[in-house]
């Protein structure tokens, strides 16, 4: 029955998403039809085939194995505060961990390893494998597909610098689909380390879920804003070019810019859970409801419920989960997965787990949305009206396209995994 409750979820969500189109008229239901073929085919391939998913449960060996590296590496630098051997007794299971100098540096290691296998040339052939299908199956154009592809595996900002030539000459479709984007691998890891206790092979499904980010992405955004032009962008496959000068000066970039991620990260944390802790104590002065003071999440989680609903999840569990998928629009998905992972085992079960691990990730978050907009502004100046004007569009498509991706998610798991 849940399966398919998720099934009709996943209808409804292309149904908001037709709603709100800006010409519904124009919408190329050949080409969407195909997007959500691809999409819902690549999620068969990646989780039900078992060679495919074995291939992928081999992420989560690999996520243990950098965890461990930079692991290394901050208890070297901070001590026992980075992990390593504590000098005194433990006498509250769990009060050794601190999240700023053992969990977040991983996206240090992970920003280093992304621009060492862009420079030994590794990641390129497989980012414009990526491309090329997007190309041949979803007709959309070579940067288009290349934007899309890099996303897999880059930022928001870092992906679109591969196709920094042809911004200015996309059409607004094209520049909306590169603004939807999906995750980046540097912080995929990270998410892995919080939610590997509590999701079976956490790490593979993120990749799953970055994978399956691409066509979904392409298919909300062709639904919401429709090519109207007859010339589309350059068709010929786009070449990604030398990130670096050397080994070396790869590892200087890297770190560089994982250092300037992770202390942005840090400083968003504190900033926007402090903005959290006053909204609740603003809130709190109103008369408690049902026995229980309201709350940011609680109000959150009632306004989401029905959305979660959508994707599969048990009624009774819909508010719990409404309320990490507003914490994830309203501040990120790094708050949200923090949230999931502390959540207590009966709030949600596994298959709910599951498809919250999908449902959460993307950039779709007003943080996001202000680097996006000053990064694509700074690269294509001509754009920057479009960029603007499409900004707050892209946080409902990156939104609409990850809750896709869970009901797909719901239509391909019962209720006893």
């Amino acid at each position: 029955m849940q399966n398919l409750q998720s099934l009709g979820g996943m209808f409804a969500l292309l149904a908001i998403a037709w709603a709100i189109s800006e010409n519904r008229r124009g919408v190329a239901w050949r080409q969407a039809a195909m997007a959500l073929g691809v999409t819902f085919v690549t999620a068969v391939i990646l989780l039900k085939v078992p060679a495919v998913t074995r291939a992928f449960s081999a992420a989560n060996d690999a996520v243990g194995a950098i965890a461990n590296a930079t692991r290394a590496g901050t208890s070297f630098v901070f001590g026992y505060l980075g992990g390593g051997q504590l000098p005194y007794e433990l006498k509250v299971p769990g009060a050794e961990f601190v999240l700023a100098l053992q969990a977040l540096p991983i996206v240090l290691v992970m920003s280093v390893l992304t621009t060492l296998l862009f420079h030994w040339r590794i990641l390129p052939p497989i980012v414009r494998g990526f491309s090329w299908l997007l190309e041949r199956t979803l007709k959309v154009g070579g940067a288009v597909g290349l934007s899309t592809a890099a996303n897999i595996f880059l930022g928001m900002v870092e992906a679109p610098l591969f196709i920094r030539p042809y911004l200015a000459t996309l059409t607004r479709s094209e520049l909306f689909i590169v603004m939807t984007g999906g995750i980046a691998g540097t912080v995929l890891v990270l998410y892995a380390t919080l939610l590997g206790s509590i999701v079976p092979n956490a790490a593979a499904h993120f990749v799953i879920a970055s994978v399956m980010g691409a066509p979904a992405a392409i298919l909300i955004s062709l639904i919401m804003v429709p090519e109207e032009s007859s010339k589309l962008s350059e068709k010929e496959p786009v070449q990604v070019g030398p990130v670096a000068s050397s080994t070396m000066d790869a590892i200087v970039r890297g770190t560089a810019a994982g250092l300037e991620l992770l202390l942005n990260i840090c400083a968003m944390l504190i900033v926007l859970v402090a903005l959290v802790h006053l909204a609740d104590a603003i809130i709190g002065l109103l008369p408690a409801v049902g026995g229980a003071p309201i709350t940011f999440e609680r109000l959150l989680g009632y306004a989401m419920a029905p959305i979660c609903w959508l994707m599969g999840i048990p009624w009774d569990q819909a508010p719990a989960a409404g309320a990490l998928m507003g914490v994830k629009t309203v501040l990120n998905e790094l708050i949200a997965y923090v949230e999931l992972s502390k959540l207590p085992a009966d709030a949600l079960d596994p298959r709910s787990r599951l498809i919250m691990l999908y449902a959460l990730c993307g950039f779709a978050n007003f943080g996001s949305l202000g680097i996006m907009i000053g990064g694509l502004a700074t690269m294509a100046p001509t754009r920057r009206d479009d960029v603007v004007a499409l900004g707050l569009k892209s946080i409902v498509s990156g939104t609409l396209a990850t809750l896709l991706m869970g009901a797909i998610v719901g239509v391909l798991t019962s209720a006893t995994q």
